[in-house]
């Protein structure tokens, strides 16, 4: 948490490609400006480096199977959690001071611009706690060295694939796949007409159960779906 007097507005837009917000994206032009993000990069070279030990590790067991699967099964709840509590988190004023979440700030700093790379994406100095703090998480929650080895792969894909997928949902890239439609739809749906619905990314499982995917007509256009109801001045 940082402290601040007054919540000021996003810094200057950083340079970026201009594809990325130039009508006319492709999946593969899309895919080469993402790769060459830091982001991914950070986590792909981790991804590599718990697959190759996983691999050196063997003695595949159904426990690995469980341990993918209650990840998978936690992802849209994992999702829905964070954006609501951390991600639309207010400041709070206390004896005139005002405390406000650093990936709280950047998140209005993402509805404010929502195609600025650098917003989209996971801030880089909390993705790095992310992915360093993972390996100790799982080496003392997972019951053995190897189930600890396969949480490691299968969250750092899962955080991939979250970063890809809210990465072309800000492009211009076109939606094509059915299900690609379904969350490109419901995300921006979220940005552009209420910010208190469709919370998910990858997956709304979580929103369906917890009543947040309501039909678009049923729900009023938010005056406060760009600042999230903090004053940017």
């Amino acid at each position: 948490m940082t402290s601040t007097s007054a919540v000021g507005p996003p810094r200057a837009v950083p340079e970026q490609p201009r594809a990325y917000a130039a009508p006319g994206l492709t999946l593969r032009n899309a895919f080469g400006i993402f790769v060459r993000c830091g982001n991914p990069q950070i986590i792909g070279v981790m991804l590599t480096g718990a697959i190759v030990l996983r691999l050196l590790l063997g003695g595949w067991t159904w426990g690995d199977a469980e341990v993918v699967g209650v990840i998978l099964v936690l992802e849209p709840f994992t999702e829905w959690i964070t954006h609501i509590t951390a991600l639309h988190a207010k400041p709070v004023s206390v004896r005139g001071r005002t405390f406000d979440l650093y990936v709280a700030k950047r998140h209005r700093w993402h509805h404010q611009d929502p195609k600025v790379i650098e917003h989209v994406l996971v801030p880089r100095s909390v993705l790095i706690r992310l992915v360093v703090l993972a390996l100790p998480v799982y080496y003392v929650a997972a019951p053995t060295l190897r189930e600890a080895a396969t949480g490691l792969v299968t969250s750092y894909a899962m955080l991939l694939t979250y970063e890809w997928t809210h990465f072309l949902i800000h492009s211009t890239y076109v939606p094509r796949s059915w299900y690609y439609r379904y969350i490109w739809r419901a995300h921006r749906l979220h940005h552009y007409k209420n910010e208190n619905y469709w919370y998910g990314v990858t997956i709304h499982l979580a929103d369906h159960l917890l009543r947040t995917f309501p039909r678009r007509d049923a729900v009023e256009t938010s005056p406060t779906a760009r600042t999230l109801g903090v004053d940017p001045a």
